[in-house]
């Protein structure tokens, strides 16, 4: 049995091992600057705990098999442990993972959240159970007023804006598609009407949440052309599984076409 328990042991480390390298499972390519750093703090962070698993079920493996049954039983000691050994390898634990912890932050801080770049185009991401709306602030570059009680989905004003009295509103473009031009930077200032949503597009590796009465904004410079899809990644309700939009990365002169057909359908 001890026998059948090592080489189970050994069998898990040695899968495991070989789908971290193979990873046949995988993320999609990246499309962002700031995708390509945070997929680099991953494969570092998987490769230190891969070698950590590995030593750890690769020891106990090599122990169940030295000390099976009553073949070779180990001497039997008091458990009080080691008083120095133990706060050292506590500590070295503690050291690793903060480590880790603080390198990834930096990155996330550094590209994604320290907010918008010189030129950065200004979005507004609103989520509601279940659908994303995206407000563009228009030529004056402002966004108008939200009021609340005016907001009436069977009206089509998601966000309760009042283009009859608030001249910054007029001009405002709201979307059920995330538009923005390829190379230049994006801003995203993201709100909920309800619940915790939580923003997330694969190839841009952004996963950020959308929390009622809280405003918070994360950046991104899109590099490639294409359609990609965005999705809430947080449980918010039994239509859940359907909360998904667009994410279109077109070129400048595409963009600024879409924005005046939007503007004149607004």
């Amino acid at each position: 049995m001890a026998r059948a328990l090592a080489i189970t042991l050994a069998l898990i480390v040695v899968v495991t091992c070989g789908l971290f390298v193979v990873h046949p499972w995988w993320f999609p390519d990246p499309i962002s600057t700031a995708a390509s750093a945070i997929d680099r703090q991953f494969a570092m962070t998987f490769a230190v705990c891969g070698v950590l698993f590995a030593l750890a079920q690769g020891t106990m493996a090599w122990f169940v098999w030295r000390y099976q049954g009553s073949r070779r039983r180990a001497e039997i000691r008091d458990g009080r442990g080691n008083g120095r050994m133990e706060p050292a390898w506590a500590a070295m634990v503690l050291l690793l993972f903060v480590s880790l912890g603080a390198a990834g932050y930096r990155v996330w801080a550094r590209d994604v959240s320290q907010g918008p770049a010189p030129g950065a185009l200004r979005v507004e991401v609103w989520g509601e159970q279940f659908a994303w709306y995206f407000r563009y602030p228009g030529p004056d570059g402002h966004f108008g007023p939200t009021h609340p009680d005016q907001m009436n989905d069977g009206t089509g004003n998601y966000l309760g804006l009042d283009r009859d009295h608030d001249a910054a509103a007029r001009d405002d473009i709201v979307a059920a598609t995330l538009t923005v031009p390829a190379g230049q930077p994006v801003e995203l200032v993201l709100r909920s009407k309800d619940v915790i949503h939580s923003f997330f597009v694969r190839e841009l590796r952004i996963k950020q949440d959308a929390t009622p009465g809280s405003i918070s904004s994360i950046r991104f410079t899109a590099e490639r052309t294409g359609r990609y899809e965005i999705v809430c990644s947080e449980l918010c309700g039994l239509g859940h599984y359907k909360m998904h939009a667009d994410l279109d990365v077109v070129t400048a002169e595409e963009f600024q076409a879409w924005l005046v057909k939007q503007a004149q359908s607004q």
